[in-house]
């Protein structure tokens, strides 16, 4: 009777650790990066719009990162640590990063993950993120596509996968490289 008992708890204790982290509106992911739609949005210092505005956004897509959830609004943190509340009609789950060099140079982008540099792209600005590697991800400037270094964007986990193609494997034979995402 006692190790049932032992049982239930730890049961009851692990399904209530992973409860902890998905959101109590949305049962997504927290934290989850997600990005702003406007270039005009508010964050606020608390959940509703009778709360004060703490900081203006005027630029869109943006990411931002929800740490919290209540009703229809996110509590989020930016690039530059502003923490706040902002309205679900004001996010969109398509994905940004912020080139974060640990340097003033620019980022190198490449033609393929460990490929032939192809161009540079300078600090704190916007990409969209088409596919993200273990170590790379493909994204998008304006019109032009390339491969980065994750470990210079802000805006995705160090080890999330994103938009993998099944045939990615078949890719990387192509390429003549050794990615293999979910190890390296």
């Amino acid at each position: 009777m006692f190790k049932m008992f032992i049982f239930c708890l730890i049961i009851i204790n692990a399904s209530s650790a992973y409860a902890e982290n998905l959101g109590t509106d949305t049962g997504l992911k927290i934290p989850r990066f997600v990005s702003l739609k406007s270039d005009d949005s508010n964050l606020r210092v608390g959940p509703g719009e009778n709360y004060p505005i703490k900081l203006k956004y005027i630029v869109a897509n943006i990411p931002v990162e929800i740490i919290d959830e209540y009703k229809n609004w996110r509590k989020i943190i930016d690039y530059e640590e502003n923490e706040g509340w902002i309205h679900k009609s004001l996010i969109k789950g398509k994905r940004f990063a912020i080139v974060n060099t640990p340097y003033e140079n620019s980022l190198q982008v490449f033609n393929k993950p460990k490929g032939s540099n192809i161009g540079k792209i300078g600090k704190r600005n916007i990409l969209e993120v088409k596919t993200c590697l273990m170590n790379w991800c493909k994204i998008k400037y304006g019109k032009n596509t390339g491969w980065v270094n994750k470990l210079n964007l802000w805006g995705v986990y160090e080890k999330e996968n994103i938009n993998i193609p099944f045939f990615q494997s078949i890719i990387n034979l192509i390429w003549g490289i050794n990615l293999n995402f979910f190890i390296e």
